[in-house]
């Protein structure tokens, strides 16, 4: 029995997973505020670019060019009308919880209005490739999967580059690393917080066009992937991006090649139990670095 198909498409789900908790750990890392409407947002992306394919049959993988800006503003209004009225009102608080409770309930009014309007009912994205297969050798890969891989890996690279090598950032990064200073520089914190918040739901729009010709969707989809986001974050290292793809690869790849000898409650068993291990050995993720 090859391996390779299970390899590439553990990878190609790794990676998706590697996405999402990019845009976790973006905010963490900036704003150290964790977003619990995340699952909830990429079922937005999830639900509108199926809903614009359903009526148009435009290539799912074109409405990045729709669903990707308009991603980024609700992700940048989000933060900008929600949550910097209570990070303020905290600002004198470590912890802030106000901010925790209303990501939480933002994302309880997202499925629920979204249960209200899609309803309740599986869908998928039948594309003229969703069952196109390629053939290499003894080994077939599916083309939605295959897809997948090669956008996901190009637009982490493309984040990096972002992050490392233009001024917008360069200012992400160093909020995130002390925000005081950075204000002393002449950077605008609450702005800056609003472009990660923004960067973070335009990647989940990536991720949710990616899934849409393979996967199923439904207002409940998000939760499946936020769990497996969080894990993935804390993983790889709370604030890494680099990390979150790593440990999303290893979690995709322990999912699909574990899937060939055990059943699927095993698997799961052993993804919390690599987990445990790498959190007793390296408390702070694979890449991660000990927080304040």
């Amino acid at each position: 029995m090859s391996l390779m198909p299970s390899i590439i498409n553990g990878a190609s789900m790794g990676a998706i997973y590697g996405l999402i908790a990019m845009g976790l750990t973006l905010i963490f890392g900036t704003m150290r505020v964790t977003n619990f409407a995340h699952g909830a947002m990429l079922m937005l992306a999830m639900i509108s670019a199926y809903s614009i394919w359903a009526v148009t049959g435009i290539n799912p993988y074109l409405l990045i060019i729709i669903i990707g800006p308009l991603m980024f503003v609700l992700g940048y209004c989000t933060q900008m009308f929600l949550i910097r009225p209570v990070l303020r009102a905290e600002s004198d608080k470590n912890d802030p919880i106000g901010v925790l409770l209303l990501t939480a309930g933002f994302s309880i009014v997202l499925e629920n209005l979204a249960l209200m309007i899609f309803g309740a009912d599986y869908r998928m994205a039948q594309t003229s490739f969703s069952n196109t297969v390629f053939t290499f050798g003894n080994s077939s890969l599916s083309a939605p999967r295959l897809f997948g891989l090669i956008i996901t890996l190009g637009v982490s690279a493309l984040l990096w580059v972002f992050l490392q090598r233009t001024e917008p950032g360069r200012q992400l990064r160093a909020t995130g690393q002390d925000r005081n200073t950075a204000a002393l520089m002449g950077i605008n914190s609450e702005q800056t917080f609003a472009v990660a918040f923004g960067i973070s739901c335009a990647l989940l729009a990536v991720a949710g066009l990616v899934l849409l010709p393979f996967y199923y969707v439904s207002p409940s989809v998000g939760g499946v992937f936020q769990t497996r986001a969080f894990i993935v974050v804390v993983l790889g290292g709370l604030g890494s991006v680099p990390g979150a793809l790593v440990g999303g690869i290893i979690i995709g790849l322990i999912e699909t090649i574990a899937a060939q000898f055990m059943t699927a409650s095993v698997t799961s068993v052993l993804i919390y139990l690599v987990f445990l291990i790498v959190l007793f050995v390296k408390p702070s993720g694979l890449f991660g670095t000990k927080l304040d």
